[in-house]
């Protein structure tokens, strides 16, 4: 599943969850909600304005749901979410190609040194998946581009 490299909805505050709740209890929160505004659920005394507005946000929960309730899309969510709030917070110290750092036979990742000493980290398996990374040490952040 697809989305929006930076995704404008908190599909976490729509479920009234957080990044550390584990998939049963984000299915728990889900499942609550899904009740609650599932339009076969709601009573007929509701004014039609209303009515819609609670569709309305059943299909954001079912959409949240669909994101953070399979492994792999909710990982793709977190990490653009990460990112997103790495380039708010900290400050950017360069842009590089990944091909321009040093790899690491032994530990399967790409490394570059920063200016305060520590290191820049990409294992293999994230080359795909990050663009951002954060120094193990200070607040710099470098960008990796494609």
């Amino acid at each position: 599943m697809a989305f929006e490299r930076i995704t404008q909805k908190d599909w976490y505050k729509i479920l009234g969850a957080k990044p550390s709740d584990s998939p049963a209890e984000l299915k728990r929160k889900y499942q609550k909600l899904a009740l609650l505004y599932h339009p076969d659920k709601q009573k007929a005394d509701v004014p039609a304005g209303e009515v819609e507005e609670r569709v309305q946000r059943f299909i954001e929960i079912d959409q949240a749901w669909k994101i953070l309730g399979n492994e792999e899309t909710k990982k793709e969510y977190d990490l653009q979410q990460r990112e997103h709030n790495l380039t708010k917070e900290w400050p950017l110290h360069a842009q590089i190609y990944l091909e321009d750092m040093s790899w690491n036979e032994d530990e399967q990742c790409y490394t570059l040194l920063c200016r305060c000493g520590g290191n820049y980290t990409v294992f293999k398996n994230e080359t795909k998946d990050v663009s951002l990374v954060c120094c193990d040490t200070c607040s710099l952040v470098i960008e990796i581009l494609q």
